[in-house]
This record gives structure tokens, sequence and C-alpha cells, in this order.
């Protein structure tokens, strides 16, 4: 398995197509030049309705980290009613370990743009607001100038040919977040535009029905709508012959791992960096084909898939399959955003699981009981087991509380705590005799000082 041709980086030199020292910013006149705006103009001849079900025969799964199918969460909208329509666009991207939106922001933003015309086209939205992270302070700039493009050559504004065709005025906005992670669920990044503290809301209803300013409202995330404009111009049939299909004796309702998908590697390896590939690619390759493989005289000790919030993958699962499916096979929370952290033999992994537990308890809202005081649990106990003070007990605590806390158990809003608590006890469980080693060197120590007061 292996990508004939670059798709998302066509126009950002990335190997093993090109060199990272020839990038620089694709501007309205090179995007156009390189086919760019010819999935609009494509989609601007169809009726919206056909659009969305482009999107959806390419069974397109959500780029941002949940894998939902796009072009069926366009088709949720209710019948317009006169009133306001909305698309926001995450471009938070505040998962450790997840830069590749970043990369599209920096050197080609029309790739987005596009797939956003394309969407206030087939949904018939009439605003879109796209929520970039606070610390993307040049990310920032370089999409308002790409904006500022788009206006200019009529992909937005009051006499653009999407709002001719539309009959509605088609703005687009940047909207700057304040560097908050909890700003990255869609329901927190909703409140957040509005204004007000980032919690996540109680679905139902979910955005499609009451979203931003309690009107319908379309959320995806950069790479999802990126990869709209492509789908557009060639069609499903050319995406799904890329990527991984069904698993065998799996029913056809259920999504595939169609087309390629942009990895974001970082840790230990020779060259980190953000790759196109596609989906189903073994972590080995990745690793060893795009990378450079490992440091010089480091050995694969374990990584985490998606951004910390999937859990990890043991030292038996070099061989891993990055998809979709990636949960069920390998017991982690799932592929996420792609953002692919590798750790080598010197990993003190329980060093890592405190870290991670740190940054939730950190992170959490506070608006859920379990959540705001069991990450808080989580990060004393690993703190206290890192330190040389833990006991056996405390690892049976761990695991009772990450499976007693998050929205798959059913006891918080929002996933928060699931990544919590699936990052712990992947760790945990897979790397057990490390831990038991560490709480058994207290246990030594005890001993040791008995018999010598003896």
């Amino acid at each position: 398995m292996a990508l004939s041709e670059p798709v998302l980086v066509k126009r950002i030199p990335t190997p093993p197509w090109g060199d990272p020292a020839d990038r620089k910013y694709v501007g309205y006149d090179h995007f156009t030049a390189t086919g760019g705006y010819a999935g609009l103009k494509k989609s601007l001849g169809m009726a919206p309705k056909a659009v969305v079900d482009v999107v959806k025969d390419a069974e397109l799964r959500g780029r941002g980290g949940a894998g939902f199918p796009a072009g069926m969460k366009w088709s949720f909208l209710p019948p317009e009613d006169g009133g306001r329509r909305f698309l926001t666009v995450n471009a938070d991207e505040s998962e450790p370990g997840t830069f590749k939106d970043r990369l599209l922001l920096d050197f080609d933003p029309h790739l987005l743009l596009e797939g956003i015309a394309i969407s206030m086209h087939a949904c018939r939205l009439d605003t879109a607001y796209i929520y970039i992270r606070g610390e993307y302070h040049h990310q920032a700039k370089t999409l308002q100038k790409a904006i500022d493009e788009a206006y200019a050559h009529k992909i937005f504004g009051p006499d653009s040919i999407l709002g001719l065709i539309n009959n509605f005025w088609p703005q687009c906005y940047v909207h700057r977040g304040a560097g908050a992670y909890i700003c990255g669920e869609e329901t927190g990044l909703l409140e957040s535009l509005e204004g007000k503290r980032g919690w996540p809301r109680i679905k139902p209803p979910f955005p499609a029905v009451a979203g931003a300013f309690a009107r319908p409202t379309i959320i995806n995330n950069v790479e999802t709508l990126a990869m709209v404009g492509p789908i557009m111009e060639r069609g499903a049939a050319w995406f799904k012959s890329m990527g991984k299909g069904r698993s065998e004796g799996v029913p056809p309702t259920a999504p595939a791992s169609f087309g390629p998908k942009l990895f974001g590697v970082s840790g230990h390896v020779q060259r980190p960096g953000v790759y196109e590939e596609e989906l189903g690619i073994k972590l080995s390759t990745l690793i060893d084909k795009y990378c450079g493989g490992m440091r010089p005289g480091s050995k694969f000790k374990a990584a985490i898939p998606g951004g910390i919030s999937m859990g990890v993958l043991g030292p038996d699962q070099w061989d891993a399959e990055l998809d979709f499916d990636i949960g069920k096979k390998y017991s982690c929370l799932g592929l996420g955003t792609a953002g692919v952290i590798v750790m080598d033999q010197h990993t003190d992994m329980v060093a890592v699981a405190r870290n991670i537990a740190r940054f939730f308890a950190h992170e959490s809202c506070g608006q859920c009981t379990p959540c705001r005081e069991g990450t808080g649990w989580m990060y004393k106990i690993l703190s206290r087991i890192e330190a040389g003070g833990g006991t056996l007990d405390d690892l049976d605590l761990l695991l009772e509380l990450s499976g007693s806390m998050g929205a798959l158990p059913g006891t918080t809003i929002c996933g928060l705590a699931d990544g919590a608590n699936w990052a712990v006890r992947t760790i945990l469980n897979k790397f057990w005799a490390e831990f038991e080693a560490r709480v058994s060197q207290r246990r030594s120590k005890v001993s040791l000082a008995a018999a010598g007061g003896r």
C-alpha cells in the first residue's frame, strides 16, 4: 500500500515527493494554476443535494479525531427556514502530538477555503467561522491573507459566484481561540465562539439542529474540508481506490477507511514531520520509509497512534495498521488525529502516564465531577508511583478509576475523561511489569530498612 501521488500535500514539498526546504505560501494564482478551485467550479454546476451525495458516496470520514462520516453529518441539517445557517471549522488542533492541520494552514490555506465554499453550497450555509488555535499566530495571519484573496476573487462576498447561485451572501471569518484544550470538542468550541466559557453542551440537541447561536451548524475539521475539493474534482470512486475498505464480515453500513491521510510523526525518529499516505499503512512502514527509521541506538518500545487521548501501542504492535479500526484491533481508543508519537526503549512509561494525566487534570473544564475529580486523582496516584511511594493497590485503583469515568461509561458530557482514562489504562495494561517493578522497589526498600533496624 503506497500513495502514487500526493493529494493534500500536492503543493507542499514533502518527502518522498519533495524537499521541505522548498516550501512556500501558495497564493490564489498558484493554487488555481495547479488545479485549485476546480472542485468548487464543478460543485457549483450541481444541485446542493447532489454534492452531499458525492461526499456520502466517498465515505469521507472526519479527520479531526472521531472519524464520523462527513457526508452523513451534512445530511442531518434540517430544511431551510429562512434563518442563518453556519459552518464552523475546527482548526483548534489542541491535541498533544498533533500538528497536521498547521501544515495546510501554513502553506496551502486555499485548499481549506475551497472545501469551505463547497460545503457552504452543498449545505446552504451563509457564514463560515474558522476557529483557530490561539497559539497559531502565524497561521491565523496566513489564513486571513488567503481569505482576503478569496474575497478579491469572488469566492466569498456579495457578488461571488457562490452567492449568486445560492441567493445569499457567503461570508468567511477567522476566529481566534484562547488556547483551551476543551474547545477542540465541538460544542465547547461553539460555546467559545459565542463568547462564553468553553464548556461542552449536553446533547441533544446536536449542532446540526441547534449549533452556533442556536442555529443549524455543521462542524468539520480542517483536513476533512481540505479533502472535499479533490473528491468533488475526481469523484468518489477515485477516493475509494485508496485506503482500506471494510474488514471481512463487517456489515456494509459500517464506515470504512478510504482515502489518503496526513500523519504527523514526532518522538524518537530520525525525521519527524507530517507525511501523507493511504489509511491502513503500517506503523513500521511509516517510521522506516518516511521518518528514516528510529534514531541511532534506539529501538521501538511504544507509540501513541493519534494524539495522547488515543492510548498507546505496545512493543508487539510495531506493524499496527493505522486505520479507523485500530482501536478494535490493538486495544486503544482509535486513530484520532493520526498524530503519532514514537517512543524508544529508554522511555519511562510511568513518567509518560503521569505526564498525560497531568495534562488532562489541568485541561478538564470542571463541569463534570467524574472528570474534574478523577483526572486529578489519577495524576496524584501516578505522581506518587513515579516518586517511589506507590503500592500494588494503587495500580488496581487506577484501573478502577479509568473504567468509571468518561462519556463512554456515560458519566460525563464530553470525551475528555475518556482520553485520560484510555491513555492511562492502555499504558498500564501494556506495560504492567514496568509499573509493578516501580511499586515493588518501594516494598523492597521498606523490607531492607526493617531488616537493618533489627
